[in-house]
């Protein structure tokens, strides 16, 4: 029984992360490193910073990581791709040309015999006006539409400058700690959930770039992937366990 491998959070291209190429060959690495262990990848959102994909243009770079995941591919190893609020706008090249699975929205699926609730996490939990406008607004079709007639010299730069200056926003470039049980509102959205739907096994989110392994019942775990930014983390679950783990250059990956 071959593993299943969970991680999001790249931000890949990001104009506000210094060291942009040895974090893409750090994951790249990673990826190389368990191609023949996994049966599958799930990239849970925000892997890229900004990526808006053109009908015809897709954005420029990222071509070791592409290439990476297509190597998988090509392998059988599954690949499933969920939006993140950094990368929603994709058409159809991650599936043709990189033979990855595409998910615009939560996905609860069984895995070995276990139901997975997955998600990037992004407005789960949150009623923030501003930010509810905001998502709103960038999973509009006609604004979708609109974006895409702005050329693409001008399109792409200004989705990345949007991207830093939100970095930017927090303290040092980072999410803050970890709130607790009653104030993170994907633990308080997976509380409710649970409520109506019992047999979830494992919850697994992105968006917050914090570790968290989190028991919410005897058969129930919550987990939040950290990043590829400074935390290198990922999940990785083997048929009866689940772990989260940290990638080090050179050690052996489960």
């Amino acid at each position: 029984m071959k593993n299943i491998y969970f991680l999001s959070d790249a931000h890949l291209g990001s104009l506000a992360i210094e060291h942009r190429r040895t974090q893409e060959r750090r994951l790249v690495n990673f990826l190389d490193s368990i191609k023949h262990k996994a049966e599958a990848v799930y990239l849970l959102g925000d892997m890229f910073d900004f990526w808006h994909e053109y009908r015809t243009v897709v954005p420029k770079g990222y071509t070791r990581l592409l290439g990476k995941i297509s190597e998988l591919t090509d392998l059988g190893v599954e690949v499933h791709y969920f939006y993140g609020n950094h990368d929603l706008w994709q058409n159809d090249y991650f599936e043709k040309e990189c033979g990855m699975t595409i998910h615009r929205k939560e996905e609860v699926v069984e895995l070995y015999g276990k139901t997975f609730f997955l998600a990037h996490g992004d407005g789960l939990g949150t009623t923030e006006r501003g930010f509810r406008f905001i998502r709103a607004m960038f999973h509009n079709r006609i604004c979708q539409k609109l974006f895409a007639a702005v050329h693409p010299r001008w399109g792409m730069a200004f989705g990345l400058e949007w991207a830093r200056r939100s970095r930017l926003k927090r303290t040092d470039g980072k999410e803050p700690p970890y709130q607790g049980e009653k104030n993170e509102t994907l633990v308080c959205f997976a509380k409710e959930y649970l409520k109506t739907h019992p047999d979830i096994n494992f919850f697994l989110f992105g968006h917050r770039h914090i570790e968290l392994d989190l028991m919410l019942r005897r058969e129930t775990r919550l987990l939040i992937l950290g990043d590829w930014i400074s935390l290198f983390t990922y999940a990785v679950f083997d048929g009866e366990n689940m772990f989260l783990e940290t990638f080090i250059e050179g050690e052996s990956n489960p």
